[in-house]
């Protein structure tokens, strides 16, 4: 599941994924958000954080996932990556280069910096 994050600032977007992520989360949730953001500010920041309660990601999840960051590359100010999964900050790490945007891996007992520094 995707859910949005309150109380972020203005052109972040914010979202926490917990449970199974599947790709109607990222449907329904968070690609009509970033749609949306993008539309009003012509950019955005993404604060993502995938807690400690994912159990895992279906293939549709990460299909959607490698979709949004790639159909908007011009559009990413910063992206922050808040996870303790392994293959996710490493997967993060890999592609990260490939986005015109500082990408950012935080630990999520670093939550609070990558809210500074998405927000900076």
């Amino acid at each position: 599941m995707i859910e949005r994050l309150n109380g972020v600032p203005d052109r972040v977007l914010g979202f926490v994924a917990s449970g199974q992520v599947t790709a109607r989360d990222y449907e329904t949730v968070l690609m009509p958000a970033i749609d949306a953001a993008i539309k009003q500010h012509g950019s955005v920041r993404l604060l993502y954080q995938i807690g400690p309660g994912v159990t895992g990601f279906t293939a549709g999840a990460m299909l959607d996932d490698a979709k949004v960051g790639l159909s908007h590359l011009k559009a990413w100010e910063r992206i922050a990556i808040v996870t303790d999964i392994d293959w996710v900050a490493g997967t993060a790490h890999l592609f990260g280069f490939a986005m015109p945007c500082p990408v950012k891996v935080f630990a999520n007992r670093d939550f609070a910096d990558a809210q500074a520094w998405i927000a900076a």
